[in-house]
């Protein structure tokens, strides 16, 4: 078993607060770095976000002809009924 020197002697106290300060110094780093990692992360998110609104809209503008080629369809297949039934014998 090891014995601690008194904290009464200025060297065992400034040996004490080193290692106190060398300890923070460590969790500071480890808490820096963890906090880089997220905003990291979160720029990537953002940017996928993004990538995908934009795909999207891409997709929302490409589809908007289908109503309307689905009712020319609808209004020939009308057209092509009425002549069929008027030309009957």
């Amino acid at each position: 078993m090891t014995t601690q020197p008194p904290l009464s002697d200025p060297a065992a106290v400034a040996l004490e607060l080193e290692r106190i300060r060398r300890t923070i110094e460590v969790g500071f780093t480890r808490t820096d770095g963890a906090l880089a990692l997220l905003v990291q992360r979160h720029d990537q998110t953002d940017e996928e976000i993004k990538e995908h609104a934009r795909r999207l809209d891409t997709l929302e503008r490409g589809r908007w002809p289908l109503p309307s080629v689905a009712a020319l369809v609808g209004l020939i297949g009308l057209a092509l009924s009425l002549y069929t039934f008027a030309t009957r014998p």
